[in-house]
């Protein structure tokens, strides 16, 4: 039997080649609501995944990489979606996704692991914040009661923090049988070290059971969404994707990426069921990439890029955007997307309304060294079901 109500886990369960190094992480807390963070570190450019064909410079800029705006699904007179999002092109027809554009984090100094760790921390530049915004916000509400569990090697810096963490990592050996598990915990049943850690295991164990954690996209996303429908499962989530560094021979491989991701999600959606209805879920990274391509067939470190927010409450079907235009008069620094949002906005106003909290009081939680910016807020309706 289950004997951890609570728990926040990091499960390290790899998704296939197309998602380089990916990881879960969960965290449980005392709502209904589904809250769910996915990181594309890398720098993933925002430029070809939601594309601004109506914009007169794009198509100049990216020269051969430039996404055929035939090809491309159409969200609207000015953005387009790239091919391969097939299942996050029907979720935006029902509105249950939306894009926010030209958006960025605080940092601008175009190193992946700064860049990753400002908006992994919340400050304003790096390593300037010990713990995570998403420990944070985890911490403004109802407390888990028992220790926290986390299912691989390491936990990504956006959950670190005051809450400690067990770490255990998913083996690809064989199954063990039963009775060599029984021998073990007989084994260790005496030892104070060992014996809390064993009977952490097991519990991860036994939630993750029957889930098929296999090695592709779709099957982490269907692991994920039966972590968070357990009935006193985790509620907030947090998966880490790679490969989004696209310096060379971007066309190809971003599509990979994308397609994977949009596989991703489209199980995530599936596996929750109703429970969709109660999820809210943000993709973001780091930085974008540059306006134009460079002679390798890719692209190079940038500035502004996309986030995306999807979920069964999201008033979606919209892209957001206060575009700052791709001539070269109008671009940063004369090379890469402006940003005209701020990424710590929209994650402040989002999880204040995915999780029925005060937007301005989450923003100064997560965000004091940002100054507590105004959160983006009348991104997702009222969730059914859910005081």
């Amino acid at each position: 039997m289950l004997h951890r109500r609570h728990f926040l886990s990091f499960a390290g369960i790899g998704a296939g080649t197309l998602l380089v190094a990916p990881h879960m992480a969960l965290a449980a807390v005392e709502t209904e609501r589904r809250f769910v963070f996915i990181i594309q570190r890398g720098a993933a450019d925002g430029l070809n995944i939601v594309v601004p064909y109506a914009d007169p410079a794009y198509a100049s800029l990216r020269g051969a990489l430039a996404i055929d705006p035939a090809a491309a699904i159409r969200l609207d007179g000015t953005f387009a979606l790239h091919p391969a999002l097939k299942e996050t092109a029907g979720m935006f027809a029902q509105k249950q996704a939306m894009f926010v554009h030209a958006i960025a984090s605080p940092y601008r100094d175009r190193s992946h692991f700064d860049g990753q760790n400002v908006l992994e921390t919340g400050g304003t530049q790096a390593y300037q914040v010990k713990d995570g915004w998403l420990n944070r916000l985890v911490t403004m509400l109802p407390k888990a009661r028992d220790t926290a569990i986390a299912i691989a090697p390491t936990v990504p810096a956006a959950l670190r923090g005051p809450m400690q963490v067990t770490s255990y990592a998913p083996s690809g050996l064989p199954t063990p049988s039963d009775d060599l598990m029984l021998r073990v915990g007989q084994l260790y049943a005496q030892d104070s070290q060992l014996h809390p850690a064993w009977a952490a295991a097991l519990d991860a164990r036994q939630l993750a059971d029957g889930s098929g954690a296999k090695q592709d996209p779709a099957s982490l996303g269907r692991l994920t969404a039966s972590f968070l429908t357990k009935p006193h499962g985790p509620r907030i989530a947090m998966l880490e994707t790679g490969g989004w560094d696209t310096h060379s021979g971007q066309d190809g491989r971003l599509a990979n990426q994308l397609k994977a991701l949009d596989s991703l999600l489209a199980a995530l959606r599936d596996g929750l069921g109703p429970v969709w209805n109660q999820t809210t879920v943000l993709v973001a990274t780091e930085f974008g990439r540059t306006a134009a391509a460079n002679g390798t067939g890719g692209t190079d470190h940038g500035t502004g890029s996309v986030a995306w927010v999807l979920g069964g409450a999201v008033k979606g079907g919209r892209v957001i955007a206060d575009w700052p235009g791709l001539a070269n008069n109008q671009l940063y620094e004369n090379r890469d997307l402006r940003p005209t949002a701020a990424l710590d906005a929209l994650i402040a106003g989002l999880a204040a309304e995915s999780l029925g909290l005060d937007p301005d009081r989450v923003a100064r939680r997560l965000f004091p060294s940002a100054g507590s910016p105004r959160p983006l807020t009348g991104l997702v309706g009222a969730l059914p079901g859910v005081a």
